[in-house]
């Protein structure tokens, strides 16, 4: 901050820190405990497209450094070329499966790998807004990978682009009341550019249960920095992680 913000007082926003992320392991365990919910072993992380050059060839990026684990992303569209013999496309997965890595859509085309396997997929919600689905894999996996996202894009330049990432959660066996109805699921959504999180819970199309949302509030409060400010809870219709 500059002498001039000083003496204005202006002050510049706060950067969230990222490494919340991780406290979700701890969360998700106190869930467990208080409710039965378990982790759907998916993920994704939401961007808005944007304006100047295509952002296909850092999604095939990020795919890349997410199938790996770690290291510098590799050019995905070349590398799939050198194995292939054709380049890779944005509706292709990224499957991972006891350390081998490889890229082809799935054959069953449901977008899930089997239970050992992490899926890597693109979507595009009715939004028009992009996301990186992680699919299997317990809930660290899914956070290790989530912070990679988001640390790609905000190295890139693009963390105006990042809006949030969304973990999913279900009933486990045994749960009863209206946590253990079916088609019931539950989301901890990351606001990227506040660093804090709150539940969504809903229950149909464009319904949610905000009386269970609180609830939930109320035990991941101590684990999570939970968003303070109500009116910030959005509804997130049509999520490719649900």
């Amino acid at each position: 901050m500059g002498l001039l913000d000083t003496i204005l007082g202006r002050t510049k926003p706060v950067k969230p820190n990222l490494d919340q992320l991780f406290a979700l392991s701890g969360a998700a365990l106190t869930l467990q405990a208080a409710t039965g919910l378990l982790p759907s072993g998916r993920a994704g992380v939401c961007a808005k497209p944007p304006t100047g050059p295509s952002f296909e060839q850092m999604q095939r990026d990020i795919a890349a450094l997410l199938a790996t684990g770690s290291g510098p992303a590799p050019d995905l569209e070349s590398s799939a070329a050198d194995r292939s013999g054709t380049g890779s496309t944005p509706g292709s997965d990224v499957a991972v499966s006891g350390g081998a890595t490889s890229l082809a859509a799935l054959d069953d085309g449901s977008g899930m790998a089997g239970a050992a396997d992490l899926t890597v997929r693109h979507a595009v919600d009715s939004f028009g807004y992009q996301w990186i689905v992680v699919d299997g894999g317990t809930v660290e996996d899914l956070v290790t990978r989530v912070h990679m996202v988001h640390s790609s894009l905000e190295d890139a330049g693009w963390s105006e682009q990042l809006l949030c990432s969304v973990f999913g959660f279900r009933p486990g066996p045994g749960v009863v009341g209206d946590l253990g109805s079916t088609g019931t699921s539950l989301f901890l959504v990351y606001l990227a550019k506040r660093g804090t999180f709150y539940p969504f819970a809903p229950t149909g199309r464009q319904q949610r249960n905000s009386e269970l949302e609180l609830r939930i509030r109320s035990v991941i409060g101590s684990d999570l920095p939970v968003e303070s400010d109500l009116s910030r809870w959005f509804p997130m219709w049509d999520l490719p992680v649900a």
